[in-house]
């Protein structure tokens, strides 16, 4: 070897199967010059410089040991060489153009005929709606390429063009930068149906939301099991884990559900497990649809009259209802801020209507939602299950920058008295608000709990007594402001159980207070001193007289005065006292599991 010539030796043990120089040709640094394979793989070798072959010393079929000389070059300058190789025209790789091809099978635009049929219906696809909800370019997807298990009764290229992603589309992405998951069916895929794979994607899926603590949006729209899939070695399915995985998330992080369309079996049992449940007008929600009902032998059904949303937003199985799919992301995207912003900047709200909510005349109802456009930052707030349980207002909504829940009697409904109905929703709520750290502020203005035998054929005492073993069980601060009335049980209800088992309990100045309806109390606890009074007036007037003098006993200030009560503010003042108790808490500690078992689903 002469002097300055670099010596080119094997890295490894093993055989050599391509041999690209020979003496005098041209090298280029970096270039493939030989060819080793060793244990089934192959290893290129190169120069670390330009120049040309002084000497080659192997062969093909050569077996080289590790350091062997394999080649000598003598540096210099192959600048044509170099410049017409670094020039040539770039060749796609054929793995990448394969890839590609498949990718590009898995886009909207690969089916024109689905799209076209599922917007003349009004609906987007399950893509266009990620699309809305996330940020752009923030969407990482799973499971992609999944196809239908039916490569036993379909070809392999139909279930490609026609199954893309086995009908569900899920990853995890951003909504105004907060990390979430997103899991959407896909209708335009055998109906939305729950196939071999995309239950594998889901438990994937699932799994990875609880080990991150992602909040999680469905889509969920299609029917149940897929009974078409062929390539599965089971019998009924029973086993998959998608939907004790999902009921695993309940109370681990916020699930927020939206349908549109038909949802019936799986998929309503899914959008059923949601935190809340946001429906579109052209919605139908059963745990079964058609051909399920006529299996059980229960006649014809259309699908149309099934659950339409007139009925489950009645009965409170739907939390919000919207228009369109557009307006249930924008709903979703509001309700989601909430619970991963706790606290942004401040918005004023309106302090001096909150002066003129509550009529002088005690016995005028008025408008409990005005309180709630004066009370929230921007007059903005989000109200859940607004047709069900009417008697109690429950809603989302920010004071002084803090996300809260807040729950109000209704004096519209039955003059604010809570019913079974009522009691079941202002229940759940204080579930939600405590699973994922959200203060509750409480509005009472009621005259108790309903009475009367109609009420008890309602399992009142159950339902009623759920609002007491519920708030026992929460560590969020809880903010009770009494408007009005505050009577009985009822207001205990709306204080937590009790007006001092809050973080305070304070009254405008037309609250009044009771431990029943006063009229009643006097009327029961003077009975045998009315009684004695023959003259119906002069009875009356001694009536009228105990009641007067009860309702003053039962005045905010006198009640402030006993410290029953920890304070008469002026309405004005509403926000700046729930704002000033909530800086004072210490922030929330970062939690690593559930703080609740679960959130009830009813």
């Amino acid at each position: 070897m002469s002097m300055g010539e670099i010596r080119v030796t094997s890295p490894l043990l093993g055989t050599v199967i391509a041999v690209h120089a020979t003496v005098g040709s041209a090298v280029a640094a970096g270039k493939d010059l030989i060819v080793i394979e060793s244990m089934k793989m192959e290893h290129p070798v190169s120069s670390d410089v330009d120049g040309a072959v002084a000497s080659v010393h192997i062969a093909v079929g050569d077996t080289v040991e590790e350091g062997q000389l394999l080649l000598t070059v003598t540096p210099g300058v192959v600048a044509s060489k170099v410049d017409a190789e670094q020039n040539a025209p770039a060749t796609e790789r054929q793995d990448l153009a394969r890839y590609q091809k498949r990718r590009n099978l898995t886009a909207d635009a690969a089916r024109p005929e689905a799209m076209a049929k599922r917007h003349a219906r009004g609906q987007r696809s399950a893509r266009e709606n990620i699309a809305d909800l996330v940020d752009e370019g923030s969407f990482q997807e799973f499971g992609s390429f999944a196809i239908a298990a039916q490569r036993q009764r379909r070809t392999l290229e139909d279930l490609i063009a026609n199954t893309p992603g086995d009908g569900l589309v899920g990853g995890i992405a951003t909504i105004n930068s907060h990390p979430c998951a997103v899991v959407s069916y896909d209708y335009t895929v055998l109906a939305g149906t729950q196939g071999l794979l995309n239950h594998i994607k889901k438990d994937r899926l699932f799994a990875l939301i609880a080990e991150l603590r992602l909040p999680v949006i469905l889509f969920a729209e299609g029917g149940g099991g897929r009974p078409g899939d062929t390539d599965s070695p089971g019998v009924t399915g029973l086993h998959t884990m998608a939907f004790a995985l999902f009921g695993q998330l309940s109370g681990l992080v916020p699930m927020i559900g939206i349908t549109s369309g038909y949802c019936f079996a799986g998929n309503a049992a899914l959008l059923g497990c949601c935190d809340v449940i946001i429906a579109t007008e052209n919605s139908n929600i059963g745990m079964a649809g058609p051909a399920m009902i006529e299996g059980g032998g229960l006649g014809k059904v259309a699908a149309t009259d099934i659950g339409p949303i007139e009925v489950q937003t009645k009965n409170g199985v739907v939390d919000i209802r919207v228009a369109d799919e557009a307006a249930a992301v924008a709903a979703a995207k509001k309700y989601f801020n909430y619970f991963v912003q706790p606290r942004v900047a401040a918005q004023p709200g309106n302090d001096i209507a909150l002066r003129d909510v509550v009529p002088e005349q005690r016995t005028r109802i008025y408008d409990i939602r005005a309180a709630l456009s004066a009370i929230s930052d921007g007059g903005e707030y989000l109200e859940l299950r607004s047709a069900f349980g009417v008697g109690i207002v429950t809603a989302l909504l920010r004071i002084g920058g803090f996300a809260v829940g807040l729950l109000a009697n209704n004096p519209a409904h039955l003059g604010g008295a809570i019913d079974s109905d009522a009691a079941d929703k202002a229940s759940r709520f204080i579930q939600l608000c405590d699973a994922h750290d959200l203060p509750i502020v409480s509005l009472c203005d009621t005259p108790g709990f309903m009475v009367g035998p109609e009420a008890e054929e309602t399992a009142q005492v159950r339902h009623f007594s759920r609002m007491f073993v519920t708030a026992g069980s929460i560590t969020v601060p809880w903010l009770t402001v009494v408007l009005r009335k505050g009577y009985g049980l009822g207001a205990q209800a709306m204080a937590g159980g009790s007006f001092h088992a809050t973080s305070f309990t304070v009254s405008w100045p037309t609250g009044e207070f009771g431990g029943m309806g006063l009229e009643g109390a006097v009327r029961l606890g003077f009975k045998k001193e009315l009684d004695a009074i023959a003259d119906p007036v002069e009875r009356k007037a001694l009536e009228d007289k105990l009641i007067a003098s009860a309702y003053e006993r039962g005045s905010a200030l006198n009640m402030a005065s006993h410290m029953e009560i920890d304070e008469v503010i002026d309405p004005a003042d509403t926000r700046m006292r729930i704002a000033g108790m909530l800086r004072s808490y210490p922030p929330t500690p970062q939690r690593t599991g559930k703080k609740r078992p679960m959130i009830d689903t009813w």
